[in-house]
């Protein structure tokens, strides 16, 4: 069993559109579109968000469910299906940008994450999508950490450089490693929106006890071209 993600939209195809992107990255995480009204118009559904929590929370086998939404109304209907859930305690609303968030919380669930760490890994996607960190290739490590306990650099060779399915496979390799990873600066389990073509060098540093599998394990991805060559 995995964590559960409920995608509450006020279109169904963007719900379902959003699930099947997911899905790409997270074969065996339980996605469940809740999209538009319950006559398939623009807008939400508080039954139709209810039932996928709830189909959700069955198919997650107690792991938990993360709910993610698009817009202010879709939050409101969310919350609500929430305080009528079966198990409230076992679902959390990530406050997350829709697509990079969902990508983000379904690879984090593949790797095992728990429902908070789901969860938490959504909402980073958020916090680095629209800062200048993610979309440079050149910054150091913004936290004024200590020395990395295992660093490298490597030249990406795939022809479109970092998009989703790169990233969703660095962050599903790294989610079951003990080390505290960042790449050209940003956290490397949120490094969706990371602006890096072709010819681009990715800065990979490591801190913990996996630190030199971590960078290793990046390294080999990137010289593999993520399996797109």
């Amino acid at each position: 069993m995995t964590v559960g993600i409920v995608v509450v939209s006020h279109s169904s195809k963007i719900a379902e559109g959003a699930v099947e992107l997911a899905a790409q990255m997270a074969p065996d995480v339980d996605l469940v579109a809740a999209g538009g009204t319950d006559d398939d118009r623009i807008g939400t559904s508080l039954e139709k968000v209810l039932a996928a929590v709830e189909q959700s929370l069955v198919d997650s086998g107690g792991d938990g469910v993360v709910v993610l939404t698009d817009l202010g109304s879709a939050v409101m209907t969310a919350e609500s299906a929430m305080e009528f859930a079966s198990n409230p305690d076992a679902v959390r609303l990530a406050d997350a940008p829709l697509v990079e968030g969902l990508v983000a919380a379904a690879v984090a669930a593949q790797g095992g994450a728990g429902v908070e760490d789901v969860r938490k890994a959504a909402e980073a996607a958020g916090s680095t999508s629209n800062s200048a960190a993610a979309k440079r290739t050149d910054l150091p490590d913004p936290y004024g950490q200590d020395e990395p306990d295992a660093s490298g650099d490597f030249e990406l060779i795939n022809p479109m450089g970092m998009h989703a399915r790169p990233a969703a496979k660095i962050a599903g390799g790294l989610s079951g490693l003990d080390a505290e990873v960042t790449v050209n600066g940003v956290d490397g389990m949120s490094i969706m929106a990371l602006a890096a073509g072709k010819g681009s060098s990715l800065h990979v540093e490591a801190r913990g006890k996996d630190a030199a599998k971590a960078v290793e394990y990046v390294g080999r991805l990137v010289k593999e071209g993520f399996g797109e060559l």
